[in-house]
């Protein structure tokens, strides 16, 4: 997997190197940064995938820091990491061109999906259905995507080809979280409600389809989105 470079600038030195950690398990590249000043002149010199700010730094603020990229940079992602919560705060961020805006205390998977999400839309994460792997062993069954079907014995059951688009994603990433927004926008190209019911729809019938293996989970994680597991 390709790794991608994350400029986060975190004041609070214990927060900034829990994200980084998390971060760097996930296969993310990470430059910790602890004032603004410093986020800035990483910024110029790293070219990063995405930028994550702290609002409240010393020596630069983050609006400031995102103030300067923009005048350069439409296109790096850009997301407010901050304990401000005002409505004034939120709509300040996004004029300034952010792209995102999490509030402290929060979820470190929160974050990482919404990181993932932003590299998604731009085309960077890696997040094709097509796979050069002819057929996945999932439990009792052989998964044969570019033929849509399951084979358990000598039982083959046709998938439609939606079905078999999802069941590839959650392939790709078994054992690990697929973001339900990553999910819509890589199989449907839009994560609006009526897509989100279709998508839940497709995991039931697949979750049905795998019953037959009790060792074979789709998990809903909350919030947050599904994970094969078995």
């Amino acid at each position: 997997m390709e790794e991608f470079t994350v400029l986060l600038a975190e004041d609070e030195i214990s927060l900034g190197h829990i994200v980084r950690e998390s971060l760097e398990e996930r296969n993310f590249k990470v430059i910790l940064c602890t004032n603004g000043e410093m986020a800035l002149k990483q910024y110029a010199e790293k070219k990063p995938d995405i930028v994550v700010l702290d609002i409240m730094m010393p020596l630069m603020d983050g609006f400031t820091v995102a103030k300067n990229i923009r005048i350069k940079d439409n296109h790096t992602p850009i997301i407010f990491l901050t304990a401000k919560s005002q409505a004034k705060d939120v709509v300040a961020g996004f004029g300034i061109g952010a792209n995102d805006y999490v509030k402290k205390p929060f979820s470190i998977e929160e974050l990482i999906v919404r990181i993932q999400v932003h590299l998604s839309k731009r085309g960077i994460l890696e997040t094709k259905v097509s796979s050069v792997r002819k057929e996945y062993k999932i439990g009792e069954f052989i998964f044969l995507p570019h033929k849509n079907i399951i084979v358990r014995g000598i039982i083959v059951t046709q998938l439609t080809s939606r079905e078999s688009d999802v069941l590839n994603l959650l392939c790709q990433n078994q054992q690990q979280v697929v973001p339900k927004g990553i999910m819509l926008s890589t199989l449907w190209g839009s994560d609006s409600f009526y897509n989100a019911r279709s998508l839940d729809v497709f995991i039931s019938k697949l979750r049905k389809l795998l019953s037959a293996d009790i060792n074979i989970q789709i998990l809903n994680v909350r919030g947050i989105g599904f994970k094969l597991v078995f």
